[in-house]
């Protein structure tokens, strides 16, 4: 780092720089040019106001700050949609009940605070309002949480949306 130690000739040419209009920038890199030194935009603006010759008064015809660019649209365009008012509501139609498979297999109807661990955990019940929900509580099959009978239920044929499908499934039909 240099001294703040000026030469005069270093501060001479900084203030006529200065009038002439150039930027502290600008200054540095010519005082430097010329005397071979290393200041640097910093050390002229502290320079200029030690002597006095900086300031908040700049020239009328003084360029101001280049204009920003805008920044780019990063979001794409919207459709415009009707109003939620305006938008016809779905109609739902009932589908035909799934035919559920099921298994030879006398549930012993615990209910999940009877259940002991090893006891399976298919639930039975619960489909009415208030209908209590009991478990089978027949001993699990090593790995899972199921008997044997229910393991082989639950991963049976057919893809998991139609195993699990219940008394009632609803389809979204498309309004005219």
């Amino acid at each position: 780092m240099q001294s703040t130690n000026w030469a005069e000739e270093h501060s001479r040419a900084l203030r006529e720089f200065l009038d002439s209009g150039m930027s502290y920038s600008r200054i540095a890199d010519a005082v430097n040019a010329k005397f071979k030194t290393t200041y640097s935009r910093n050390a002229a603006i502290g320079r200029a106001k030690r002597m006095g010759l900086a300031g908040p008064d700049r020239p009328q015809d003084w360029p101001g700050p280049p204009p920003k660019a805008k920044a780019p649209r990063l979001h794409k365009l919207r459709e415009h949609y009707a109003s939620e008012s305006r938008r016809s509501m779905p109609i739902f139609e009932t589908a035909e009940p799934v035919k559920l498979r099921c298994v030879e297999i006398d549930p012993r109807h615990l209910s999940l605070l009877d259940l002991e661990p090893g006891d399976c955990r298919y639930p039975y019940g619960g489909d009415e309002e208030g209908e209590a929900i009991t478990f089978c509580g027949h001993p699990q099959r090593r790995g899972t949480s199921y008997c044997t009978a229910h393991f082989h239920l639950t991963r049976g044929p057919g893809i998991a949306s139609e195993r699990s499908a219940g008394s009632v499934s609803l389809r979204l039909v498309e309004a005219a």
